[in-house]
């Protein structure tokens, strides 16, 4: 009886020690990086994960220390013995870009004309609203009604006033899905004019930070996340747009729950360089001008770790410095938010109360190199907030070169 119990006790035992290994791996298959970045004679190693190395076999030796500039395949294991994830190592040389940390202002033109609100209207009988009726909801592109392309508020109203009464199809855009409905315009006793009882805007203006230029492919990135608009958060889907000089006149110091701001001024309506891309990961275009800053070598991914480092940003003036921070925790897991960093430099505390908006895309800097850019503030911190890997926007700019070498002839 007493034996029945212990191999009981054992087999439970040995049941949680399983469950709870196969959590662990779980998790590091999880947390490790689906592809890594090495220069040619670079080592395959993760400082943040120092018992993970490439898996060991007869004779091997670590590829990546000897390969020339192309890809393959390599298992990384625990200890070099116990298998947890095949990753695609891409070995080239190391990227150097121009390192910024400007101001620039953003001007954008959206395709389709974003629904931002609506309001019931007047009419002979009574109040109405024909947006609503037709199942329009906030955030919706209006890219058509009838044979009118909607890429700009007079369009819309062109649209119906065209109708004049009669019912238009509306093709529209929802989560990226193209939908049609159908919508009655009513006349607007108030106004005097015909209406669908919803409001559109069709441009976009605001104020970012440059993370870094590549002078030699004429490409430049910045931000680290989408331009949105400001009443219904959904990103701008971008028809054109520009970037301009731009002078930091002021700003908002953060507080909890309350985010600051940075308050810019542009200079001049000449374009410095014209938006190709707006993504998730930031934003990306051709340079008409050459940007200043210095040449500074790109880390890769595995390579940030936490610890200290500094942000170069602009919060007065045209002119970025240099400010202390500490990188909390870096994470390969999510694509967007790879870092979580607090700003320790008083002065900067004592200016902007930390991270505020307009310090978006502001570089970040560990051991001499350009390791990643500023995304976001915490709303409850504003001393703390998140940083996406260089690495990454450097994909998305590539992007860019890639659209132009299509474009030659």
């Amino acid at each position: 009886m007493r034996r029945s119990k212990l191999r009981r006790a054992g087999s439970i035992a040995a049941a949680y020690l399983l469950v709870a290994a196969l959590a662990v791996l779980g998790w590091l298959w999880h947390s490790l990086p689906a592809e890594i970045l090495l220069e040619p004679g670079q080592t395959l190693t993760l400082p943040r994960f120092a018992y993970v190395q490439p898996l060991r076999t007869a004779g091997s030796r670590n590829a990546a220390s000897t390969q020339a500039a192309g890809s393959y395949q390599a298992t990384l294991s625990i200890g070099g013995w116990l298998p947890v994830k095949t990753v695609r190592a891409l070995v080239e040389t190391r990227p150097v870009v121009t390192v910024c940390g400007t101001p620039f202002g953003v001007k954008m033109f959206s395709e389709g004309a974003l629904i931002v609100g609506f309001s019931d209207l007047n009419t002979p009988d009574g109040t109405a609203n024909p947006a609503k009726k037709a199942g329009l909801r906030l955030g919706d592109r209006v890219v058509r009604m009838d044979d009118t392309l909607t890429e700009t508020n007079d369009a819309v109203h062109d649209a119906l006033e065209t109708a004049a009464g009669a019912p238009v199809q509306v093709v529209y855009i929802r989560n990226g899905e193209q939908f049609q409905t159908r919508l009655t315009p009513v006349w607007d006793s108030t106004a005097g004019q015909w209406r669908a009882g919803m409001w559109v805007r069709d441009s976009s203006a605001g104020v970012g930070t440059m993370t870094f230029v590549d002078n030699a492919a004429g490409v430049f990135a910045g931000l680290g996340h989408p331009i949105s608009d400001s009443d219904t958060g959904e990103s701008v889907a971008l028809r054109s747009g520009e970037i301009v000089p731009c002078q930091i006149v002021g700003c908002t110091s953060g507080t909890v729950g309350s985010p600051g701001e940075l308050k810019g001024r542009f200079l001049s309506t000449h374009a410095l360089g014209s938006i190709c891309i707006n993504s998730k990961t930031g934003v990306y275009g051709r340079t008409r001008a050459a940007f200043s800053g210095p040449e500074l070598e790109m880390a890769f991914a595995q390579e940030v770790v936490p610890g200290d480092a500094e942000i170069w940003t602009t919060v007065d003036g045209e002119v970025p410095k240099a400010y202390h921070i500490r990188i909390e925790k870096v994470n390969d897991a999510d694509p967007h938010r790879n870092m979580i960093l607090r700003v320790t430099d008083r002065q900067l505390l004592a200016k902007t109360g930390g991270i505020v908006q307009g310090m978006s895309g502001s570089p970040i800097l560990q051991n001499g190199r350009l390791v990643g850019a500023v995304t976001h503030v915490l709303v409850n911190d504003p001393t703390r907030g998140y940083g996406i890997f260089a690495q990454t926007m450097l994909k998305q700019a590539r992007a860019v070169e890639k659209t132009d070498d299509a474009a030659q002839p």
